[in-house]
């Protein structure tokens, strides 16, 4: 409740906040809490909830997301690419949706940013290759002062006083959205020392020739 309350970023939630019993109580509604540790006990079908949105980042597989259709469950959106789990980005592939699909991803953030871009890119103009780079604000994961880092060395630098550049999935994951640009894309992240938001740059060879300004009237109309 605290932490919903008081937020570093985002400043103070102007509604109210109460702790009743083991539930939270935002603005009179009440809302479910649980801390368990395995899905599977998390009793979904007792408080009638249908659609689970896994953000932990743990459980981002189809087999480990199906502990909450154990508990009662019956959708899952993974908020993470996932490694085998069918994958959907709104204004992207959403309209392949089938009713029968328990289990989705709806990709990374960064990939929500880049795929709606190069589909219009790629539908109007045919893209051959394509450099992505994002600009990505530090996260929890990094180290608030200098230390040891299980991945590289450079992970292992002060979040808020480097510029770390990074490995990134997000050109990797618009080859499952568009599968027409399926290995066509490749990509980098640097990690800067900003706590909020993001941006991502798009550089491609097209097969069309095509101006600045048509790109920009382009993107306009999509």
């Amino acid at each position: 409740a605290y932490m919903l309350k008081y937020d570093s970023q985002h400043g103070q939630f102007k509604g109210t906040i109460e702790v009743k019993g083991s539930d939270l109580v935002v603005n009179g509604q009440t809302v479910k809490f649980y801390t368990e540790k395995d899905p599977a006990n998390i009793p979904w079908k007792d408080t009638g909830a249908y659609y689970i949105v896994e953000s932990t980042g743990v459980f981002t597989t189809t087999e480990k997301a199906k502990a909450h259709l154990n508990g009662g469950a019956k959708k899952v959106v993974i908020s993470a690419p996932s490694a085998d789990a069918a994958m959907f980005v709104m204004g992207v592939n959403e309209k392949e949706y089938k009713p029968d699909i328990e289990i989705i991803s709806n990709a990374s953030c960064t990939t929500n940013c880049l795929a709606p871009l190069a589909k219009v890119m790629h539908d109007n103009y045919t893209i051959i290759e394509g450099l992505m780079t994002t600009i990505h604000s530090y996260t929890a994961t990094q180290k608030t002062v200098d230390g040891p880092s299980s991945k590289d060395w450079r992970g292992g630098r002060t979040a808020a006083q480097n510029i770390i550049p990074s490995s990134t999935g997000a050109a990797k994951a618009v080859g499952k959205v568009i599968p027409s640009l399926n290995g066509k894309l490749t990509g980098m992240s640097m990690r800067v020392p900003t706590s909020n938001v993001s941006v991502v740059d798009l550089t491609c060879r097209l097969e069309k020739s095509v101006t600045y300004d048509q790109i920009k009237e382009t993107m306009k109309k999509a």
